[in-house]
């Protein structure tokens, strides 16, 4: 059966206090309308529809840097979800199948959850998500016989043992795309709001003879952000859970309450992250790596036995291969380091290119920039680079190549050879004495002045 997803993403969050959309506030360094889609994508849907409202062209924009395939409508008025589901149809014409609709501030439902919907559809004409709360407030209650949903109630017009149901809306919904709709047509707005609501479909649908089913998942999931205080609260349960399957699947993390992962991160089994660090986006760790304390990660890849920190720092475009070593108060930015290779303190390398088993010393900078472009330094194998040496790019050093400490390197060094580039370092006897003495007196002149 083909899916479409309908994700509702028009709303402006008053409750932000924001000039971002709701849905690009960020959630562990991705909007939460990219979880919402990603979600989605394990569906392979074959179409998705955003709709938009608010900010339509930077929300719309975000969809596609996600899904460039991803059709983007707009609903200029807010008139409820019902009416936002209804501005996805023109998207939809020509499809047959069965849509889905999500929503972008809610990021946590799961694959599971949607492919077991998605598997209800056989049972039923529309599938709802419902969620067992501990608090069920005022959400609408499911009324429910079996995995049968009899009607939806709204806890204003709910009776007091319909009060006591546990068992709450969601909001997602499954069902044909036609019949969707055909359902959302009927919908009316006589509430106080004066809004369409979706999950009047239901009462719509069983009027018709056609039955209503729900599939229950985790409340969790269906967390809704609309404010700063639960973004905050959907950035430590995304953490913890990220966390958590980290470790099932075989990682070490020393104290996993003080690492912070991005959503897309991917670490090996047996690799092991020491505390306090963090991982930016598009971060990949082999197996067998280690990642030392307080060390930062983004854009980058470490292949397996290397070793990173503490205090380092890897900038997009960073690549380790396997056994390479970063040591304290090291940046990496678009750089390779070979097999074995070493940076181990307080150095730079950027736009370069590192043979195996390269050892660079302390203070060494590749000054990669000089304010209009980026060039680049490539270093081949076995070379040793001096502490506190400059490599000024565009340069190479040769295989087996040396620096003197204090260089600052400009031209190509052959394979074998030793380069230094430094001034030649001349004594003056007695000269630190006789200046000493001299700034001596001057100072104890102006104390007395």
């Amino acid at each position: 059966m083909s899916i479409a997803l309908i994700i509702l993403a028009a709303g402006k969050g008053t409750r932000m206090g924001s000039d971002l959309p709701k849905v690009l506030h960020r959630i562990a360094h991705a909007p939460m309308l990219w979880h919402a889609m990603r979600a989605g994508q394990a569906l392979a849907p074959e179409r998705t529809v955003v709709v938009t409202g608010h900010e339509a062209d930077m929300v719309g924009a975000s969809a596609r840097d996600f899904d460039p395939e991803t059709r983007v409508v707009l609903q200029t008025e807010q008139k409820g979800t019902a009416h936002a589901v209804a501005q996805a149809a023109p998207a939809l014409d020509g499809f047959t199948g069965d849509a889905i609709v999500l929503y972008g501030d809610t990021p946590f439902i799961s694959q599971d959850k949607l492919e077991e919907m998605a598997r209800a559809r056989s049972r039923h004409d529309v599938v709802v998500l419902g969620f067992n709360a501990a608090d069920p407030g005022r959400y609408g209650r499911l009324v429910t016989e079996g995995d049968a949903l009899l009607r939806i109630v709204e806890y204003k017009d709910a009776t007091e043992d319909e009060r006591s149901i546990a068992l709450c809306n969601s909001g997602v919904v499954a069902a044909d795309a036609t019949l969707l709709m055909d359902l959302i047509a009927e919908v009316g707005n006589s509430n106080a709001a004066g809004e369409y609501y979706l999950p009047d479909i239901v009462a719509i649908a069983r009027a018709r003879g056609l039955s209503a089913g729900v599939v229950p998942c985790d409340e969790s999931e269906t967390l809704g952000v609309n404010s700063r205080a639960e973004l905050a609260q959907a950035e430590a349960a995304f953490q913890r859970c990220a966390r958590l399957r980290l470790m099932e699947d075989g990682v070490a993390l020393q104290a996993p309450e003080t690492v912070w992962l991005a959503w897309d991160t991917v670490i090996g089994r047996d690799a092991e992250i020491e505390p306090n660090v963090v991982f930016g986006p598009c971060v990949t760790i082999e197996s067998g790596a280690r990642i030392r304390a307080f060390s930062h990660l983004e854009g980058c890849h470490v292949s397996r036995g290397a070793i990173v920190g503490p205090f380092a720092r890897l900038r997009p475009g960073a690549e380790l291969a396997e056994h390479s070593r970063v040591g304290n108060f090291v940046e990496i930015k678009n750089a390779h380091l070979g097999a074995g290779a070493k940076a181990n303190h307080l150095t730079y390398i950027g736009d370069a290119d590192i043979g195996e088993r390269t050892n660079i010393g302390a203070g060494t900078v590749t000054c990669n920039y000089d304010g209009f472009f980026k060039h680049r330094t490539t270093i081949g194998k076995d070379a040793f680079i001096g502490s506190d040496t400059m490599l000024v790019a565009p340069v190479t050093v040769g295989d087996g190549a040396m620096t003197g400490s204090g260089s600052v390197v400009t031209k190509n060094v052959a394979p074998g050879d030793l380069a230094i580039g430094r001034a030649r370092q001349e004594n003056k006897p007695g000269m630190a004495r006789a200046l000493r003495d001299m700034l001596r007196a001057k100072k104890q002149k102006q104390t007395k002045g």
